[in-house]
């Protein structure tokens, strides 16, 4: 398909066939579907640029347009999702230099973010405010995310059989499709695949609220539906106001899982595998922040040793 390309097709066409050919069916549909967005702003924005006339101008011209209306780092993903396609129009000889050298990243100024994480009191605050009744509602599921730092999807998922009580274990091995008709899903990657150590307070919690659930039915993913995002973080947003703490996301709750586990000491490593990050290096440019505020205790620390030797 990509041979019958030359130096006068249009660019957006190539590209439309290079992910056809490199990505369908070798990344996961969220990305893909990422990709297919560049797919629709390149038709709106270079519709009629061919290959040859893509040089540094024209495409520095690109991302200052798609810049215009999208943030620093969203152009920064436009950038290299672009990338690939035309280093590989280069090879071919299609495009004479590669344009994407030295390019210029801008965006528009971020919005006001909300807070990524609560401290331990704001989490405490939240979570005796919750209304843990006996039938499954969506205030369960905020508080097993909060208490094992999961994934949106991959809590949707649970069945009572990823529950080993006896063990005090419990399994993420599969994600709901939430963005799509429902089901299960792979995991994000192989690390993801893991076991969470659960405290005896969430064993006995649970243990008593699925005992009635068939073992590979999801706990939570049945009780809309159609299951969106919104839906949990309204619940949640309704919880944190009547607590009178700061709004949070149900990520914010893996942030904040991870957070208070970095602060009592837990190390980076065990950090990772309990979050399934792929790389420790996610884990520490996650939480950054944290690991220099951590850092900064220790060299207190450090120094208020070292000046007990004199």
């Amino acid at each position: 398909m990509i041979e019958q390309f030359n130096k006068d097709s249009l660019f957006c066409e190539y590209y439309k066939c290079w992910v056809s050919i490199y990505k369908e069916g070798a990344i996961r549909p969220v990305t893909l579907q990422k990709y297919k967005m560049t797919i629709s702003w390149l038709e709106r924005l270079i519709p009629d640029v061919k290959l040859y006339e893509l040089d540094r101008i024209c495409y520095q011209k690109l991302l200052n347009d798609y810049a215009l209306l999208h943030e620093r780092q969203t152009t920064m993903d436009f950038h290299h999702q672009l990338k690939g396609a035309i280093l590989d129009a280069v090879d071919e000889g299609l495009i004479e230099r590669d344009p994407t050298r030295k390019a210029i990243i801008k965006g528009k100024t971020p919005k006001e973010k909300k807070p990524k994480y609560l401290n331990q009191f704001e989490l405490h605050t939240l979570l005796i405010n919750l209304n843990l009744s006996e039938k499954i509602n969506w205030d369960w599921f905020i508080l097993l995310v909060a208490k094992t730092g999961m994934r949106f999807s991959e809590a949707l998922a649970l069945t009572p059989k990823d529950f080993d009580f006896s063990k005090q274990l419990l399994s993420v091995n599969k994600t709901w499709d939430y963005k799509g008709n429902g089901g299960f899903l792979p995991t994000k990657n192989k690390s993801s695949v893991r076991k969470i150590q659960l405290d005896w307070q969430t064993v006995i919690q649970f243990s008593q609220l699925i005992k009635n659930i068939p073992e590979n039915e999801p706990i939570f993913a049945h009780l809309n539906n159609k299951i969106y995002n919104s839906t949990v973080n309204d619940a949640l947003c309704r919880t944190c106001k009547k607590s009178n703490i700061p709004n949070i996301t149900i990520h914010g709750l893996r942030h904040t899982h991870a957070s208070l586990l970095l602060f009592a000491g837990v190390s980076i490593a065990s950090v990772a595998r309990r979050l399934g990050h792929a790389s420790i290096n996610t884990t520490q440019k996650t939480y950054l922040h944290i690991i220099q505020e951590l850092e900064n205790k220790d060299v207190d620390l450090v120094m208020r040793s070292l000046s007990t030797l004199s």
